[in-house]
């Protein structure tokens, strides 16, 4: 794997984790079957655009970052990020274009014109016939398609015994609404990852900051959990994220080129509205520290 798919597929599975989502429940809330999305999540297949907005949408995120992951990915995967070769020089071609021709001999030197050959007409009649079952094939076809597609579509709508679609009759229990609230609440909450107890599906963003060594780092808060944290991206080996609130202190590293390449979240700390939330970025390799002062409300 490249590691530009590799960088897209990290954040494609911090996503999925944020939205505290299963892959069939992936399947029923998007245009993407479970077997796509597992491809897309471990990096065995380039996702379409709008799997990747799709995505983004469920788990409350700007999808401007992964777009332009996307489109990196999907620019190496296509060839059009490579330089194309430039064709080497070979012998006279027969087809070469008129103006690779050499120059034309005088009239006198040229042998009279031939005419063209009498099976011409019929050559190109059987070009036109051959067009015309082709076009006919195509037709065919794309007919068969949208029959089929509308036949799965009044299958899946098709009520059940119960009156019930079932489309929604089959829908797995992932899709219940209590199935992904948040696992833990104030207290309860000190020291944990957002993402495991499911309070990063739509916290507030307190404050946004773009450091000096072209990171970034955002202050997040759940009024559902109770509790903030900080997360970075961005980053380098080496790069370390403290988040302090009533004397709590919770950090986060950046260990590994993994890491670098995918957001990074420090535990969480239980907060409430009011609370003052300090939250530093300390760079590699330097002692100068970059840090960003907010409150939870």
């Amino acid at each position: 794997m490249t590691p530009e798919r590799t960088r897209l597929a990290a954040s494609l599975r911090e996503l999925r984790a944020r939205t505290g989502l299963s892959l069939a429940a992936l399947a029923t809330k998007t245009a993407f079957s479970k077997s796509s999305w597992e491809r897309y999540l471990n990096g065995k297949a380039l996702p379409p655009r709008q799997a990747v907005q799709e995505l983004c949408r469920l788990a409350g995120e700007p999808d401007g970052r992964c777009l332009a992951l996307w489109e990196i990915a999907e620019s190496e995967w296509s060839g059009r990020g490579k330089e194309k070769p430039a064709p080497a020089a070979t012998g006279a071609s027969p087809t070469a274009s008129p103006a690779a021709s050499p120059p034309a001999a005088s009239p006198a030197a040229s042998p009279p014109a031939a005419s063209p050959p009498a099976t011409a007409p019929a050559s190109a009649a059987r070009l036109a016939g051959h067009r015309s079952v082709v076009t006919v094939a195509v037709l065919a076809s794309v007919c068969a398609v949208a029959v089929g597609a509308v036949a799965v579509a009044t299958a899946l709508l098709r009520p059940g015994t119960d009156g019930t679609s079932r489309a929604s009759a089959e829908a797995p229990p992932h899709q219940d609404p209590a199935s992904s609230a948040p696992r833990c609440r104030a207290a309860t909450c000190e020291g944990r990852n957002p993402m495991a107890m499911r309070c990063a599906a739509s916290p507030v963003t307190l404050a946004t900051r773009h450091t000096a060594g072209d990171a970034w780092l955002e202050v997040r808060y759940s009024k559902e959990c109770g509790a903030s944290w900080a997360r970075m991206w961005g980053t380098r080996v080496g790069d370390r994220l403290e988040v302090t609130a009533a004397g709590r202190v919770h950090g986060a590293d950046i260990r590994t080129a993994a890491d670098a390449d995918a957001f990074v979240y420090t535990p969480m700390t239980a907060t409430t509205p009011g609370t003052t939330i300090h939250t530093c970025f300390h760079p590699a390799g330097d002692t100068k520290r970059e840090c960003v002062t907010s409150v939870a409300r």
